[in-house]
């Protein structure tokens, strides 16, 4: 760009500058790649929203008193200069443009009416059902809470899947990372979770928030069509930065998304945020970096990519009674390959969250679903956000079917095996079938507690591991029949009774006896 114009155009700037309309302007130097180089913006901060005006770059006055259309967001601060990121069609931008600062941070429109609805990562509508009413909005980057605003994580968040919420349970408020291959079932375990939440009362039902980041239009879709068809959609809200969508985007959806959580937390309600998944927001800010010419480190990652993470997800909480008593819940999904969990981002993002469940493409391709690897899963709030009744039932299961698996690799070289080894390796098999679900299929907690202390207590030991799915069907077929009571009493007391334990044992020894 000629010299004389940006010359020209500063001194314009200086001599509207004392006019109660004034406001910072600038002058895009260099554009390319979704990034902008704009000149003066002295005073701009780090995060601000700046505004680009496609008028005529020769009339400052206009340009200034006219909101542009297309805004960016300031990533670097340098010393005759700032470079920022496009929030849409940089196609649109050319050099000598004028750009404004509208002295507020990147913030989202947020609202109840929100919820049902698909946006893009700032919070714009695009599923078609036209505008959104917000009430606010709120900062996509900021602080996360101190320990002294937050409380113990001891609520139970029921993800209806009977490997999680027996050896891994989740609790409102806890950050807990879904690890695996690709194709290992990451995300119908985090679906299965906002489905599962239907079996919740309206009044202790989370809000559930499903961030896109990098997927394919057409998963995306489905994700919205099942949960619609279900009713699901009736508290949950999708934000979706596709693989077609600029970098700047898919860097920017999960601060989007946490971004709402925030909103309804900060209301006292209970959120579950699901981030599908952050390996490719990595990737994305990678890029962004490289193109702001960051200096790169690791695997060409810049040097913040641990930060990225690690606030994004330290804004999860269970905000204490003097705050409201909201929660986020975060289930972060990090995609490895070949199951090398020690390669840079799936550490860093171990390392930040309350545990991990491990999906192990192996045990998928033996035909366990989900495919969570028992022995490497943990979560690190644990039995503190269980129920008494789950806790009661299913405190031997870990310690049984890491004995089975030590004893399982063993029988491969002996086959002559005494009664103990036998029975020990029988029980195992058929706990291992009975963590096996089908896909879409949450159950309620109650019902796992039932199937679970059953198969525990020796009561379906006369049955092979292969017929455990079919007995535990019509066991709970049964007891919806014969024996609702029971059911009823552990979803309410949330708890076994000596009556109730009594009330189950009857209906599972009747059962039995009724299949003969």
């Amino acid at each position: 760009m000629d010299a004389s114009i940006i010359e020209r155009l500063k001194k314009e700037i200086e001599s509207f500058s004392d006019s109660k309309e004034a406001t910072e302007v600038g002058v895009v130097r260099t554009v390319g790649d979704g990034i902008v180089e704009i000149e003066g913006l002295e005073g701009a901060m780090m995060a601000e929203m700046i505004s680009f005006d496609e008028s005529s770059t020769a009339d400052v006055k206009s340009a200034i008193s006219k909101d542009g259309a297309l805004y960016g967001v300031i990533l670097n601060l340098e010393e005759d200069s700032v470079k920022a990121i496009v929030l849409g069609d940089s196609s649109r931008i050319t050099e000598g443009m004028l750009v404004k600062r509208t002295k507020r941070l990147l913030s989202i429109p947020v609202g109840d009416a929100i919820v049902g609805r698909i946006v893009d990562s700032i919070g714009e509508p695009i599923d078609g059902k036209g505008a959104i009413k917000t009430d606010k909005t709120m900062p996509i980057e900021r602080v996360a809470y101190g320990v002294m605003d937050r409380a113990p994580v001891n609520t139970p968040m029921h993800t209806g899947t009977k490997a999680i919420d027996s050896l891994n349970p989740l609790g409102r408020g806890q950050r807990e990372l879904i690890i695996g291959d690709r194709g290992t079932g990451k995300t119908t375990v985090a679906i299965d979770a906002i489905l599962n939440q239907l079996n919740e009362s309206k009044e202790n039902r989370p809000i559930c928030i499903y961030v896109a980041i990098g997927q394919k239009e057409s998963k995306t879709a489905r994700i919205a069509t099942l949960l619609q068809e279900r009713g699901a959609m009736e508290y949950s809200i999708i934000v979706s930065a596709p693989a077609s969508a600029p970098a700047a985007f898919q860097f920017l959806a999960p601060f989007g998304g946490v971004s709402i959580a925030e909103y309804f937390m900060e209301k006292g309600k209970d959120v579950l945020i699901i981030y599908d998944d952050l390996s490719k927001q990595a990737v994305a800010y990678r890029q962004l970096s490289l193109l702001l010419r960051r200096p790169p480190g690791r695997e060409a990652y810049p040097g913040d990519i641990f930060y990225l993470h690690s606030r994004l997800l330290e804004r999860a909480a269970k905000l204490s009674k003097e705050k409201g008593g909201g929660s986020i819940t975060a289930l972060p999904i990090i995609e490895t390959q070949d199951g090398d969990v020690s390669a840079y981002i799936p550490t860093n993002v171990i390392s930040i969250t309350d545990g991990q469940l491990f999906l192990e493409a192996d045990l998928f391709n033996k035909g366990t679903r989900p495919a969570i690897n028992v022995g490497i899963s943990v979560s690190r709030v644990g039995s503190a956000a269980q129920t008494k009744a789950m806790k009661k039932v299913s405190g031997r299961i870990k310690l049984d079917l890491a004995q089975f698996r030590e004893l399982e690799a063993f029988m491969q070289f002996s086959q002559d095996l005494d009664a103990d080894t036998k029975k020990r390796i029988d029980g195992g098999r058929r706990l291992s079938a009975l963590l096996n679900q089908k896909k879409n299929a949450p159950a309620p907690f109650e019902r796992q507690v039932v199937a679970i202390y059953a198969v525990t207590n020796g009561f379906f030991d006369a049955y092979s591991a292969e017929k455990i799915s079919d007995v535990e069907e019509k066991f709970l077929a049964f007891l919806d029949r014969e024996a609702k009571g029971v059911l009823e009493a552990i979803k309410t007391e949330k708890a076994i009774s000596e009556k109730t334990e009594a009330d189950l044992k009857s209906a599972i020894q009747s059962f039995v006896s009724s299949l003969g």
